[in-house]
């Protein structure tokens, strides 16, 4: 199985926020020394627009594979099963495992249960896999109207249906599956709630922050 890693050097929201030093380590880092941990995993190809020096000596691992980006890929509106799709149409892999390089503290354990989850389910008749967070709450939409219950008739939260959040953590998919739909996630995907702390996803200066506290209490695994 291959994780496929993509990896921009522009960020808008938080500027340069892939290569931000979160504890002792540039953002980039922490991830890729996880997936490093998998055993499962036999390489990890990295897809960037970036120079970075740092970043691409990561190559001097044999395990790890960085692909230039496309240049019709550029940009922050290019989707990401198109940048996903520029690899896969010429691996010879058969699975994937995909991930993001802002989701700093998603753990090797986690990693490895949605792979073993991935081919359990594969054989179950789910021909794809992502990570969600369950919520449990009562919902609102943009108009102030209630989702998921009524507010003249309140039950206990715990007893409200659960509803998952897509939280861009992991997907894993194989090389038929998005040749048929062209996405990530396919016709019967297979939904695994991870821990709240591994689906952390930064993409704010305030989810910056809140990272930057987490890590400074933990240390990354060393690359080499």
């Amino acid at each position: 199985m291959q994780a496929i890693l993509p990896l921009k050097a522009h960020s808008e929201r938080v500027p340069g926020k892939n290569f931000k030093i979160l504890g002792d380590k540039p953002l980039f880092h922490w991830v890729v020394a996880t997936l490093l941990e998998v055993s499962e995993i036999s390489e990890i190809v990295i897809d960037t627009d970036s120079e970075d020096s740092g970043l691409w000596s990561l190559a001097e691992n044999p395990k790890i594979i960085i692909k230039k980006r496309a240049p019709n890929l550029l940009g922050d509106f290019v989707s990401m099963n198109e940048i996903i799709w520029d690899y896969v149409k010429t691996a010879s892999t058969k699975d994937f495992f995909m991930t993001h390089v802002t989701n700093p503290f998603l753990s090797k354990e986690t990693m490895k249960v949605a792979i073993r989850e991935y081919f359990i389910q594969k054989e179950n008749g789910y021909d794809s896999l992502f990570s969600v967070s369950p919520i449990q709450g009562r919902l609102f939409n943009h108009q102030g109207l209630p989702m998921n219950h009524d507010p003249l008739n309140l039950i206990r939260t715990q007893d409200l249906e659960t509803i998952f959040l897509e939280n861009s953590c992991l997907y894993l998919f194989d090389k038929e599956t998005f040749t048929k739909h062209h996405a990530r996630i396919g016709a019967r995907p297979f939904l695994l709630p991870i821990p709240a702390i591994d689906s952390i996803d930064i993409d704010t200066m305030e989810e910056w922050e809140l990272a930057q506290q987490i890590a400074s209490g933990r240390s990354p695994s060393t690359l080499f």
